[in-house]
């Protein structure tokens, strides 16, 4: 969509979740979803290295899912509106992936779950 690698989300039984765009590169983490005017349903930006976002600038209210190092959901916040300039996963979250609000099934991802990504 924005020149990202993309891939796909899989759940532990290996069904398709979604897709993400991959953030790896400093920028690209910098940026994030600013300038955006959406996301598609069952899509996300996978943001490496993170465990804080901000919404400052953001044009649309985030899902937020919080994962370790080893592809565990740690934390899910929904609903978070723009504007805030602090948003922590906690200590044990290593990445994020940030959905706009409502367009992911965060129902069938507690924290405990264990996602895996493959390259499409």
């Amino acid at each position: 969509m924005n020149g990202l690698p993309m891939c796909d989300i899989l759940l532990p039984d290996g069904r398709r979740w979604g897709t993400c765009e991959i953030a790896g590169r400093f920028f690209a983490r910098l940026r994030g979803l600013l300038g955006r005017k959406g996301l598609p349903d069952n899509h996300a930006l996978r943001i490496l290295r993170c465990n804080a976002v901000h919404t400052v600038g953001m044009k649309f209210n985030l899902d937020l899912i919080f994962l370790s190092s080893d592809g565990c959901v740690t934390r899910i916040l929904r609903d978070i509106p723009p504007g805030r300039l602090f948003v922590g996963g906690g200590i044990r979250s290593n990445e994020v992936l940030e959905a706009e609000t409502g367009r992911v099934d965060l129902d069938a991802i507690p924290p405990g779950t264990r996602l895996t990504f493959r390259q499409g």
